[in-house]
């Protein structure tokens, strides 16, 4: 019973930091009738206002896969569509460097592109990738250099009819480029512990205090 403590405590940190994921992807749409916009942030806070309440035929859901996915597919409406795409990820120390990444999309009325909240890239013209990347003016794109951490690429688009498959691809380094899905091979996305996980260590680290002080006095007493 003298080691439950440190039993306890290896259990919580094992609590901390046992749930990180790999690269997860969560797709948003509402209704939207709203026209292109001028900017990349005027997408961001439209889709946003959209999304808040989805109504019928929209909805909220992660995917295992960013690859030909629709809003039609997902949620049954084919129309005035307001989409976010959210897919966070992980970069190892050895995959930090040069990345760049791609979105075929189907947008009729533009979209936007963001990195950890900045804006890669934004087009306010009728986008349909048709499932190649032969033409820049179809789809939204950037590079950047990303440090090894946490990372979030968001997609922000509106699409009047006709939803179309839609596709999110990341390329680190020289290699080539490859769609982001549960099984991409990026690093796990490291957990932020919660305030009262903080606490249950603070716990266990006061249970260790106390069990050590108590053998501190059992060996005096006997001695």
């Amino acid at each position: 019973m003298k080691n439950l403590p440190k039993f306890a405590l290896s259990l919580i940190v094992l609590g901390v930091f046992a749930h990180a994921n790999a690269s997860t992807i969560t797709i948003s749409t509402g209704y939207s009738t709203a026209s292109a916009q001028t900017s990349a942030d005027a997408y961001k806070n439209v889709v946003n206002a959209a999304v808040v309440t989805p109504g019928a035929g929209y909805g909220s859901t992660s995917v295992s896969s960013y690859d030909n996915v629709s809003n039609s597919s997902l949620f049954g409406s084919n129309a005035n569509i307001a989409s976010r795409s959210v897919i966070d990820f992980g970069v190892s120390a050895s995959q930090a460097g040069a990345w760049s990444f791609r979105s075929g999309v189907d947008f009729g009325k533009g979209g936007a592109l963001f990195l950890d909240g900045v804006a890669l890239d934004y087009k306010s013209s009728d986008m349909w990738w048709a499932g190649n990347y032969n033409n820049a003016s179809q789809f939204l794109s950037g590079s950047t250099v990303l440090s090894a951490g946490n990372h979030t690429l968001s997609i922000y688009g509106l699409e009047g009819c006709c939803d179309g498959g839609q596709q999110v691809q990341f390329k680190a380094g020289n290699s080539s480029f490859a769609s982001f899905s549960s099984t991409d091979g990026l690093a796990s996305v490291s957990p932020v512990p919660e305030p009262s996980t903080y606490a249950m260590m603070l716990i266990g680290l006061g249970l260790l205090a106390f069990t050590g002080r108590r053998s501190a006095q059992a060996v005096k007493f006997q001695a």
